[in-house]
């Protein structure tokens, strides 16, 4: 007979994988805002982070009920606490999607700086690294969650390659497009740091899976 503890554990494990979802989409959304200069979805990426805000409380209470009612040890003890670390990870990714909807919307009366092709493609890099990191969870895969963690270098080498431009090529040769690089700057940064979460998603499957502790030890990153 299934214990009562595993189908409440099942249901933790059902609203992880919903919001990594909704996290997911709404980095999605926030950048087909920007490439299509749609205002109205980027208005809906930020009025859709309530509900992930409210399903990021569910999760945090699920998680306590389940260590209070059932006092669990080992594995499942180690697989909350897990829950509860990814909540928090992709609450902030979720936030960072509603940042960078708000620098589209600043962009939104001001004709684009340069056609859109390194952002779209660090969008890419980070919803994948998301999408990976919460696979190695559900199938408590070593392997995918390490090439996540070897996946954030390439990130901050291509958010530094669209830095680097912006400032080079366009903010200091004329200072009047700051007002459209500085916008784009802050975009790239967010998707960044969406990367470093999903990241720190991986290191944490890692301990999960392993009992291995991955943090500050897999390399120098660039930033």
């Amino acid at each position: 007979m299934e214990r009562h503890l595993d189908i409440e554990l099942k249901k933790l494990h059902k609203h992880i994988l919903k919001m990594s979802e909704l996290a997911r989409q709404a980095i999605a959304a926030s950048i087909e805002a920007l490439t299509n200069r749609d205002n109205a979805q980027a208005q809906n990426v930020i009025t859709a982070d309530n509900k992930i805000d409210e399903l990021e409380l569910v999760v945090d209470e699920e998680c306590i009920d389940l260590i209070a009612c059932y006092q669990p040890m080992a594995t499942d003890l180690r697989f909350i606490a897990t829950g509860m670390k990814i909540n928090a990870e992709l609450e902030r990714i979720a936030d960072l999607a509603v940042d960078i909807a708000q620098r589209v919307l600043e962009l939104a009366d001001k004709p684009l700086l340069k056609p859109l092709i390194d952002i779209p493609m660090l969008s890419d890099i980070a919803q994948k690294m998301v999408r990976d990191a919460i696979d190695s969870f559900v199938n408590k895969d070593i392997a995918l969650a390490k090439q996540v963690v070897a996946s954030d270098t390439q990130a901050d080498k291509l958010r530094n390659t669209i830095c680097a431009e912006l400032i080079n090529d366009y903010m200091l040769r004329d200072a009047a497009t700051a007002n459209r690089a500085v916008p784009l700057l802050l975009i790239a940064r967010h998707l960044e740091r969406i990367c470093d979460h999903a990241t720190n998603i991986a290191e944490d499957i890692i301990y999960m899976v392993a009992g291995e502790i991955v943090k500050h030890h897999h390399g120098p990153q660039e930033k």
